[in-house]
């Protein structure tokens, strides 16, 4: 007695699956995006940074020297010049998201150019 389960299951129809563009994705990507960026940020930890957390509990933050890019507009997860702090964390979630989809554009296109060469 065997049984096919391919009998019992109900096929799937062209009507019942959509199928979603890449516009659509890319639009509600890009809205999801801008709000974890720009807004939900503010509310991350305020000790992001735990080696730094810790050598303030142990005591020897002080010993600590800047960085050389400790001067740098995006420095401390904060844009320059803005006195509002969460305007400022925004803005640097801002920032740093547009880097990231212009590298990532950029590493789309090559792969797509040397893919059309190789066909």
């Amino acid at each position: 007695m065997s049984t096919d389960l391919d009998q019992t299951a109900e096929p799937h129809s062209e009507s019942s699956m959509k199928r979603v563009s890449t516009r659509t994705v890319l639009i509600v990507g890009t809205i999801v995006s801008i709000l974890l960026a720009g807004v939900v940020s503010f509310y991350a930890s305020a000790n992001p940074d735990g080696l730094e957390y810790v050598a303030e509990s142990l005591g020897f933050a002080d010993s600590a020297k800047d960085h050389q890019t400790a001067d740098s507009p995006l420095a401390d997860y904060t844009v320059s010049g803005v006195a509002d702090s969460r305007v400022s964390g925004g803005l640097a979630g801002l920032a740093g998201l547009i880097v990231v989809a212009a590298i990532m554009a950029g590493l789309i296109w090559l792969l797509r150019r040397s893919s059309r060469k190789n066909d």
